[in-house]
């Protein structure tokens, strides 16, 4: 069987991808990865489509320097907001939406289904989109939750943190009210939050791992294209942040539970395009 050793390029606007590759170094753990965090541009979510747009394409491009066999935009905007962007690549490609949806469409019992993102996310409608071609008759209540990639970023994630909990429970509470049985976490800063999450809604609720999600589709990409990786091979990680690179280091160390201070580097993403 041929192999492809080239790398996995995952890209997104800060550290909320990391939990992509965290799913990913479990589910494909001879996978080499290429991460880039466009730090200091985060967040995505609350700029226009056309700026989503020249940042994806301007992300996608700094992977490519790597040869990437494929392009993986763990950031729910990019994924819809500049959708056309990220599947123009010459590689396959994938966001969150596709795979996070289908999901929640095989999670769902009572056909009512939450989405928590980012302004652009919500505003864009993708995930209403992706879950009505598969459920035409579901419910989906979408809310936008601009300050949670923010709380991410600063490491205000322990599970008693009360500014999160207090956020959290304001954002989703229009969720419940409506009689949702499963919540999309259609941001991938928001797994991370995901005991936050799951404490306030209760466990009735099906919370969907957009990372995990998003990891599974790669793996199933790779294999039906027969690009993976040689089985024996031990994956590495590289990290490529656009600002200083302490604070992602730190959270990584929670998210990732390793100290990647020695794979992390930063970039001028701006002298690199």
């Amino acid at each position: 069987m041929l192999m492809d050793n080239r790398p996995i390029g995952v890209f997104d606007s800060g550290l909320g991808g990391l939990s992509t590759v965290r799913a990913m170094k479990k589910l494909l753990p001879g996978e080499d990865i290429i991460y880039f965090g466009d730090t200091g541009r985060v967040p995505y979510g609350t700029r226009s489509n056309e700026t989503v747009e020249t940042y994806a394409a301007q992300d996608i491009k700094f992977l490519q320097s790597f040869s990437c066999k494929m392009i993986v935009a763990a950031c729910g905007t990019v994924s819809t907001a500049a959708a056309n962007v990220l599947h123009s690549t010459k590689e396959p490609s994938t966001g969150i939406a596709k795979p996070s949806a289908k999901a929640a469409v095989n999670a769902t019992k009572n056909k009512n289904i939450g989405v928590m993102g980012t302004s652009a996310t919500v505003n864009s409608g993708a995930f209403d989109k992706e879950i009505a071609a598969l459920l035409p008759e579901a419910k989906v209540t979408s809310v936008s939750c601009p300050l949670l990639v923010s709380l991410v970023e600063s490491n205000w994630i322990d599970i008693d943190d009360e500014v999160t909990n207090a956020a959290v429970k304001r954002y989703i509470t229009p969720i419940l009210n409506s009689g949702a049985d499963t919540i999309i976490l259609g941001c991938t800063h928001f797994p991370i939050l995901a005991p936050i999450i799951q404490k306030i809604a209760g466990d009735g609720v099906t919370l969907i791992d957009s990372g995990l999600e998003e990891a599974r589709y790669v793996g199933e990409v790779l294999r039906e294209k027969g690009m993976q990786n040689d089985a024996a091979h031990h994956g590495t990680q590289r990290f490529f942040v656009s600002d200083k690179t302490q604070n992602f280091v730190d959270v990584a160390r929670v998210l990732l539970g390793e100290d990647i201070s020695d794979k992390c580097e930063f970039v001028d993403i701006f002298k690199v395009i």
